[in-house]
C-alpha cells in the first residue's frame, strides 16, 4: 500500500463518519488468524478472575483456619496455632514464603536519608498487570511494521475498555473484590490508583500508534480539528490524565473533600467522551462501571439512613437510649496534644476492633465526612473515636470541645452537652487476632486508637474462655474465646500528657488479668510505653526537668501520676511526676550498654532521642534528664514528693514500663517470636517510619529464623496501618 492511499483510507474513513464507528465489525473479526478484537477485554478478564478467585480462596483457608483454631483450643490442644498436618505445613510454608517476598522492599541511602521503594508484594501486582496488557495489546503484531499501526492502535482500543470495570470495583467502599478477598476498601484503593495508572499508559500508547500513523503526512492536527471521533478521544484521554495526576498522595491531601467532589465530576466526563468515542460492542464496559457505581451509592445511602435514623431502631428507643429522629448523639472533650475525644453512647451498629467509621457532625463540619478508627470495643456500650487536630473539621472538633469545657455548669451532676452526628461504616478487615499464639501490637502516638481496642478484644477473648459453657456455636456466628497465650503492646508518644488518653483501659487489660488467671492458665501480657523526648515532651516537663539532674550512674523509677499541679498549656490538664531515685553500681555494665544516650539543650532540656536496644536492664521506668547539679535534683525530687501526698491519682498500672527513648522494633518482635508456640501476629499502626521499620524488622526476623523451612520457627502474620488517607 503506498502512502498516498494509506492517507486516502483514513480520510475515507472520516467521511464515513469516523474511524472506529465504520469499523464496527472489527471487534467480531479476527486479523490473520489472531483471536477477535472482542476476546481481547474476555482474556483480560480470564486472568483478572483467576486472580481474584485465588484471594477468595485464601480468605476462605483463613476463615477456616481462624475456626479451627479456636475450636481445637476449646478442647485442650496446648498448641492450637500450630500447623500439624502435612497439609497444613505445606499451606504455612507457601504462606511465610510469599509473606516474606510480598512485604520486602528496598531502600536506597542518599544523603543521609533512605528512600523505601514499594513492597515486593504491590510491585508485582502492578508489573503483572502491565505485562498482561503488553502481551494482550501486540500478541501476533509486528510492531516494526508501520503499515500495522492501525491495527495495533484498534486492539489495544479494545484492551483499554476492559479495564474500566476493574477500575471502578476497586474503587467502592462496598466492594465486591474486598468482600472475596477480604481486603478493606482503602487498601483496594491503592491498587485502583495504580490500574488507573495503568489505563493512561495503554491509552496513550493507543494514541500514540495513531498519531504515529499520522505524523508522515502532518495529518494529526486536520484529524483532532475536523473528526469528532479523534476530538473525543483526546478529550477522554486529558480527563484521565488530569484525574491520575490530581489523585497523587501530594495533590489529594490539600483538600480531600474538593478533590472528592471534582474527581466524581472527571469521571463522569471521562466516562461521557469514552462513550462518544467507541462503538456499541464494548459499550457495556461503560455500563459495567456505571453499574457498580451507582450499586455503591445507593447501598451507602440506604445504610446511612437505616444506621443514623432512629425509627429503624425501636429496641433503643423504648429502652430511651435514643430521643428524636437522629440515633446518634456525640459528646466532644478535649484532650492534651490538640486531641478530641468523641463518644457516641449506646451506637445503633457494631463493629469490629480494628475497623473504623466515617464521621459527620454537620452544625459544627459542614457537608464534611472524615474516616475515624473506633478506640473502643463492642462490649463498651459506647463507640469512642481520638481525633488529632489537624486542619479544617478535625480542627473545628477540638475548638468545639475547647468551648464546650469552658462553659460554667449548672451543676456538678448536669447532662453533657451533645450533638447530633452521623456515621457510616464500619469498614476495615484484618484477621480476628485471637487466632494467634502470640500477638505484637506496636503503635506511635493516636496509632494506639488502633492497637489498643485489639488489646482489649483478646482480653476479651480471655473472659469468654472463662465462662464458656462448651455451647457449640452456629457457623455463622463469630466464634467466641482466643488462642492467644502472650501480648506485647508498645506504644510510643510524644509526651506523657498523651498517655491519659488510654490510661484506664491498659491499667484495666491487667486488672482483668488478674480476675481471669485462676480460671485460665498461661496469660502473659507485656506493655512498654516509650516516651520520646522533643519540644512536647520538654514543655510540659520544664519546670520539672530544669531544676533535676541525673548522675550518670543513676536510673530513676516511678509510676506516671494525676495530680493538682500546674496546668498544661494546651489540655488545660494538671499532672506532674515521681521519682524513686536508685543508686545503680558502677560494676552494672549491660546498664550503661542500654541506657539512651542523652543531650541537653541550652535550658537544661532533655534530648532523649536514641534507640533502646533492651529493656530487661532500664526497669520499669527510666527518664533521661539534665540539669544543674545533684542537690537541686534532691530538693525537686522532696518538693514533688511532698506535693503529691495524698492528692495523687495513679494515671497507669505498676506493670506498665514507661521508658524515655525510641524502640527497637527488631528486638521487641525477635523476643515474642522466640517464645511463640504457634503463628505469631504482628500489627503496627502509626507514621509512615515506624510502619517500615517494622515491616523490614519482620521480613528479616522470618529470613533469619527460616520460617516453616524445617527450623521449627512458626508463621508470623504482619498486619500495617499507616497515617494519612
Amino acid at each position: 500500500m503506498s502512502r498516498m492511499n494509506r492517507a486516502g483510507r483514513f480520510v475515507r474513513r472520516q467521511d464515513d463518519g469516523g474511524g472506529m464507528d465504520m469499523d464496527m465489525t472489527m471487534g467480531s473479526m479476527s486479523m490473520g488468524g489472531l483471536p477477535k478484537l472482542l476476546d481481547f477485554p474476555s482474556f483480560y478478564w480470564a486472568v483478572v478472575g483467576t486472580a481474584i478467585g485465588i484471594a477468595t480462596l485464601v480468605n476462605l483457608s483463613n476463615s477456616i483456619i481462624y475456626r479451627q483454631r479456636l475450636s481445637a483450643a476449646s478442647n485442650g490442644d496446648a498448641r492450637p496455632a500450630k500447623p500439624k498436618t502435612l497439609l497444613s505445613r505445606t499451606y504455612a510454608t507457601i504462606t511465610a514464603i510469599t509473606r516474606e517476598a510480598s512485604n520486602a522492599s528496598v531502600r536506597i541511602p542518599f544523603k543521609g536519608r533512605a528512600f523505601k521503594l514499594p513492597t515486593v508484594g504491590r510491585t508485582s501486582l502492578v508489573v503483572g498487570n502491565v505485562v498482561l496488557l503488553v502481551v494482550l495489546s501486540f500478541y501476533g503484531l509486528d510492531v516494526r511494521d508501520r503499515w500495522k499501526y492501525e491495527d495495533i492502535g484498534y486492539r489495544i482500543g479494545f484492551v483499554n475498555m476492559a479495564q474500566l470495570p476493574l477500575i471502578f470495583l476497586l474503587a467502592g467502599k462496598n466492594n465486591i473484590i474486598g468482600f472475596l478477598s477480604g481486603i478493606s476498601h482503602e487498601r483496594l484503593n491503592w491498587l485502583h490508583r495504580w490500574t488507573a495508572r495503568c489505563l493512561l499508559l495503554t491509552t496513550t500508547i493507543h494514541m500514540g500508534y495513531f498519531f504515529a500513523d499520522w505524523a508522515p503526512y502532518d495529518y494529526i492536527i486536520p484529524q483532532i480539528r475536523s473528526a469528532p471521533l479523534v476530538k473525543e478521544g483526546v478529550i477522554a484521554w486529558a480527563v484521565l490524565l488530569w484525574m491520575v495526576i490530581s489523585s497523587m498522595t501530594p495533590i489529594r491531601g490539600l483538600y480531600y473533600e474538593v478533590f472528592v467532589i471534582q474527581h466524581l465530576a472527571s469521571f463522569a466526563v471521562f466516562l461521557y467522551f469514552v462513550y462518544k468515542h467507541t462503538p456499541a460492542e464494548v459499550h457495556v464496559y461503560i455500563w459495567i462501571p456505571i453499574g457498580v457505581f451507582a450499586f455503591d451509592r445507593v447501598t451507602r445511602g440506604l445504610y446511612v439512613i437505616y444506621t443514623n435514623v432512629s425509627l429503624f431502631h425501636p429496641k433503643q428507643r423504648q429502652a430511651g437510649q435514643m430521643s428524636g429522629l437522629w440515633a446518634c448523639k456525640a459528646e466532644f472533650t478535649p484532650l492534651a496534644h490538640d486531641t478530641t475525644r468523641i463518644t457516641i453512647n449506646n451506637p445503633p451498629i457494631s463493629w469490629s476492633p480494628g475497623q473504623h467509621v466515617f464521621l459527620s457532625c454537620h452544625s459544627i463540619v459542614p457537608l464534611q465526612s472524615h474516616p475515624f478508627t473506633v478506640a473502643s470495643i463492642p462490649e463498651d456500650g459506647k463507640m469512642e473515636f481520638l481525633v488529632k487536630a489537624e486542619k479544617g473539621g478535625t480542627r473545628r472538633f477540638f475548638k468545639h470541645a475547647e468551648k464546650l469545657s469552658g462553659l460554667p455548669s449548672a451543676s456538678p451532676n448536669s447532662k453533657p452537652k451533645l450533638r447530633s452526628v452521623a456515621i457510616e461504616g464500619p469498614y476495615g478487615c484484618l484477621r480476628p487476632l485471637r487466632q494467634f499464639d502470640s500477638v505484637v501490637l506496636l503503635a506511635g502516638s493516636t496509632g494506639a486508637t488502633f492497637t489498643v481496642p485489639l488489646l482489649r478484644d483478646i482480653v476479651q477473648g480471655w473472659k469468654e474462655v472463662a465462662t464458656s459453657t462448651n455451647q457449640k456455636s452456629s457457623i455463622f456466628s463469630k466464634p467466641k474465646g482466643a488462642v492467644t497465650r502472650h501480648i506485647r503492646f508498645v506504644w510510643v508518644v510524644k509526651s506523657r500528657g498523651q498517655l491519659g488518653w488510654f490510661a484506664d483501659q491498659l491499667s484495666g487489660v491487667f486488672e482483668d488479668i488478674e480476675n481471669l488467671k485462676s480460671q485460665v492458665k498461661g496469660l502473659d501480657v507485656d506493655m512498654t510505653i516509650y516516651v520520646t523526648c522533643d519540644n512536647s515532651f520538654t514543655e510540659e516537663h520544664k519546670s520539672l526537668l530544669s531544676s533535676v539532674r541525673a548522675p550518670a550512674k543513676t536510673n530513676f523509677r516511678g509510676a506516671v501520676e494525676m495530680v493538682d499541679g500546674d496546668p498544661d498549656e494546651k489540655s488545660g490538664k494538671k499532672y506532674e511526676e515521681t521519682y524513686d531515685a536508685r543508686e545503680v553500681g558502677s560494676e552494672d555494665s549491660s546498664l550503661r550498654k542500654t541506657t539512651p544516650q542523652t543531650s541537653c539543650g541550652p535550658d537544661g532540656e532533655c534530648c532523649c532521642r536514641d534507640t533502646v536496644e533492651s529493656e530487661d536492664a532500664i526497669g520499669p521506668a527510666t527518664c533521661c534528664c539534665c540539669s544543674s547539679s545533684p542537690a537541686t535534683m534532691d530538693r525537686a525530687l522532696s518538693a514533688v514528693s511532698s506535693s503529691t501526698k495524698g492528692s495523687a491519682k495513679q494515671m497507669l498500672h505498676p506493670d506498665i514500663v514507661v521508658i524515655s527513648g525510641r524502640p527497637q522494633c527488631h528486638s521487641v518482635i525477635w523476643k515474642t517470636l522466640e517464645q511463640a508456640l504457634g503463628e505469631s501476629a504482628v500489627v503496627v499502626c502509626g507514621p509512615q517510619g515506624l510502619v517500615a521499620d517494622v515491616k523490614q524488622s519482620v521480613v528479616a526476623l522470618s529470613d533469619e529464623r527460616a520460617v516453616h523451612k524445617g527450623t521449627g520457627a512458626q508463621g508470623i502474620y504482619l498486619h500495617t496501618e499507616s497515617f494519612g488517607y
